[in-house]
């Protein structure tokens, strides 16, 4: 029967029963283990079967002997034993259920993991989109309630943070909204100047330009860009503050954190993305008569009276409404996905990145839908 005593006073095993019953006796705690774990691991455990713990004649336990104990089970259970507690008094296992809950897996060493068949993998898929639909509609539920209150009271809309976050995701993306959209016209002019050189139709660039930045390009590219920066940012700064249990500090206080940290963004966002919208349209508007006048010699007064009569105003206003439908993914995807972190750094990345993807995703389809039901309506009103 080999036995364990590294203290006189301190914790003490027993292996009975063929190695299938540990008997654990003494103090554990942080002084009565005191090197105890690298001697549990010469014990001659057994290849297979079940293992009972009996911990009924343990006369005191922290939770570093319950650290102790969680690792023996773990490391004995990726060995492929079937282990079972006994005799534990009533505020030991409260204790062990504590650590437990908090304490990461080990990897299941030695033990074949059973490879997943496609349709178990679909099926997976399917209901992790069901669950992050369900929470995402509940996450919208939340905030319009909380945009309900604060418009019955105004004294709950924060208005400091609303015109800082105007600051953060409009004025300081003023430069790169600004050159990117400019060379973006410069681009869709210099294609159709080929084409359109050739068949003697210079003049229609400034239908090229026009229908083509105003109505689909100039919107979509500055809801792009204004995901991978402020969206993005929106996740990793919630992302932070509920890993450091700051989100959980707010609501201890009273303090809700959609009136806090999402209301702000979102009326912010309604705000900036329709005149970033405006801006981009005005500048990919202006790069695409440089390019017409330098290619094909369409001075600006002839491209400005063209353009005049091909890009009506239902074009502009088209544009520039699709722009609040993007806000709102924006700010509600990312900051959702800031909600969903848990845990590290890691996952506040993981976050992030997911945001930034679902949410050009979803300001791609909601485009799509733009356009279907502007052709339909075409068609019904024609």
């Amino acid at each position: 029967m080999p036995e364990l005593n590294p203290l006189s006073a301190g914790a003490s095993v027993a292996l009975q029963e063929a190695g299938h019953r540990l008997v654990c006796s003494g103090d554990w705690s942080v002084q009565g283990i005191s090197g105890f774990r690298m001697r549990l691991d010469q014990l001659a455990w057994p290849k297979a079967g079940a293992l009972v713990i009996d911990f009924s004649k343990v006369v005191h336990l922290d939770t570093a002997g319950v650290w102790t104990l969680h690792h023996l089970r773990q490391a004995r259970q990726a060995q492929g034993l079937q282990v079972q507690l006994e005799g534990m008094r009533p505020e030991h296992d409260a204790l062990l259920r504590l650590v437990e809950a908090r304490a990461p897996q080990m990897p299941m060493i030695g033990r074949q993991v059973p490879r997943q068949s496609g349709l178990q993998w679909l099926g997976q898929k399917g209901w992790h989109g069901v669950e992050q639909t369900q929470g995402m509609l509940h996450f919208i539920g939340e905030n319009v309630v909380a945009l309900l209150r604060a418009l019955r009271q105004p004294t709950h809309l924060r208005f400091r943070h609303i015109l800082s976050n105007v600051q953060q995701a409009g004025f300081d993306a003023i430069p790169i909204v600004g050159l990117l959209s400019f060379l973006v016209g410069m681009v869709v002019a210099f294609q159709g100047a080929v084409q359109l050189s050739r068949f003697g139709a210079n003049i229609f660039i400034a239908d090229l330009v026009g229908l083509s930045m105003l109505r689909e390009l100039a919107p979509m590219m500055v809801a792009v860009i204004v995901a991978g920066r402020s969206g993005s940012a929106y996740a990793a700064q919630i992302g932070t503050m509920k890993v450091s249990e700051e989100i959980d500090a707010l609501r201890g206080m009273g303090i809700s954190p959609m009136e806090l940290l999402v209301l702000p963004k979102l009326l912010a966002m309604l705000i900036v993305l329709p005149l970033l919208t405006v801006y981009a349209d005005f500048l990919s508007v202006i790069g695409g008569m440089v390019v017409a006048n330098g290619q094909l010699h369409v001075d600006a007064y002839a491209f400005l009276d063209r353009f005049d009569d091909a890009v009506k105003p239902a074009t502009f206003l088209f544009g520039v409404g699709k722009a609040p439908v993007f806000a709102v993914i924006i700010t509600l995807v990312g900051c959702y996905s800031g909600f969903q972190a848990q845990g590290s750094a890691d996952s506040v990345g993981r976050q992030t990145t997911t945001s930034v993807v679902q949410s050009i995703f979803l300001i791609i389809i909601a485009d799509a839908i733009f356009a279907i039901a502007s052709s339909l309506l075409n068609t019904v009103f024609k």
